[in-house]
């Protein structure tokens, strides 16, 4: 088996599992406060649609629209349910840490071919979760701005000043 076939499968069958680690890397995380006030299961079941969508994109390529989208709607999401944008960005990080260490514990490399795909496959993950890290900002700002002129009354001038990316809402 390929590599790259461990890793959608794991993603796809082991899903709540893997949300279960990362729920475990939350809970030793002090610095993720709002994550940390939710109970196991609201934390287990929050991330547990994250790792098939995942495998989606690998296997099909990286789709920068439908990441895209995933991620901009967990950004808004994560923004009106109150969480600091610093805390979501560092949860992913260890959503992509927990992809890591199943990935290393689930790979036994038996040929040089295998190392190269190993390789191949974390850099994709790479470009993954920072194109997603994009894109989730790009959602939380843009709730914000929402946030802000609706329901603050904060002019339009004012949100311009400090929102100053025209890659809003597109």
């Amino acid at each position: 088996m390929t590599v790259e076939r461990t890793l959608i499968d794991g993603l796809n069958f082991q899903a709540r599992s893997l949300a279960s680690s990362w729920k475990d890397l939350i809970r030793k995380s002090p610095q993720l406060k709002h994550y940390i006030a939710l109970g196991d299961d609201q934390l287990i079941d929050m991330n547990t649609e994250f790792y098939p969508v995942l495998a989606r994109g690998i296997e099909r390529g990286m789709d920068r629209n439908s990441i895209g989208a995933y991620f901009v709607r967990i950004g808004k999401e994560r923004m009106r349910m109150g969480f600091p944008v610093s805390e979501v960005l560092y949860a992913v990080n260890l959503v992509q840490k927990t992809v890591i260490s199943y990935l290393s514990n689930e790979c036994m490399l038996d040929s040089s071919a295998q190392l190269y795909q190993l390789v191949d496959v974390m850099t994709r993950l790479s470009e993954y979760f920072l194109l997603g890290s994009f894109y989730l900002t790009k959602g939380f700002l843009e709730e914000t701005y929402i946030h802000m002129n609706a329901k603050d009354a904060v002019s339009e001038e004012l949100l311009k000043k400090y929102f100053r990316d025209d890659f809003f809402f597109k």
